[in-house]
């Protein structure tokens, strides 16, 4: 069963914000019902993977202006297949971030957020859903953010001033748990 990891990360993971606990059980009731889930071409949606990314200290987070959807945005993207999500998330910020993958640490192989969310139509895609598992990871802030083309920017911000580039919901969710972290 390709989809157990996932699944099994899902069943674990618990959330003290209800609308995140549904997205977790929307995700998992999507997972089931789509044994191609992983599949960028099943219409519905489907399986992205991200990155929270933090600094040593908490204080600030990697964000990127991506150049299709022109927001600012956490790293992340498509599983193209994929079925070690993990993987896939710590791939998705190597390439965004330009950094070496031998660079980002993996705090936790288990999920930090999970959030669904629309992306619109576009000239390429139909509207559909992404289900977006996200992991904590740490970059150390002193290393070079060479970013990639697709993305106009790469940089830190200051966990206080994340919703000022992007005042989603999830993200508000992901700062308060940042908050809460132990350095």
């Amino acid at each position: 069963m390709h989809r157990q990891q996932l699944l099994q990360l899902l069943a674990r993971y618990k959330t003290p914000y209800l609308e995140e606990a549904a997205m977790v059980e929307r995700t998992r009731r999507f997972i089931l019902q789509h044994e191609n889930c992983f599949d960028r071409s099943l219409e519905p949606g489907h399986v992205t993977a991200s990155t929270w990314v933090v600094n040593p200290a908490r204080s600030h987070v990697l964000m990127l202006h991506h150049r299709k959807l022109g927001l600012w945005l956490q790293p992340g993207g498509h599983a193209d297949g994929e079925t070690d999500i993990v993987s896939v998330a710590l791939k998705e910020t190597a390439e965004e971030s330009g950094v070496d993958a031998s660079q980002i640490k993996l705090l936790s192989e288990d999920i930090f957020d999970v959030d669904v969310h629309t992306i619109h139509a576009s000239e390429h895609d139909p509207r559909h859903q992404h289900f977006d598992p996200r992991f904590l990871v740490e970059i150390d802030d002193r290393i070079p953010l060479p970013g990639s083309d697709e993305a106009h920017e790469v940089r830190w911000v200051p966990l206080e001033q994340v919703l000022r580039f992007n005042n989603a919901r999830s993200l508000y969710r992901l700062v308060q748990k940042t908050r809460r972290l132990k350095v």
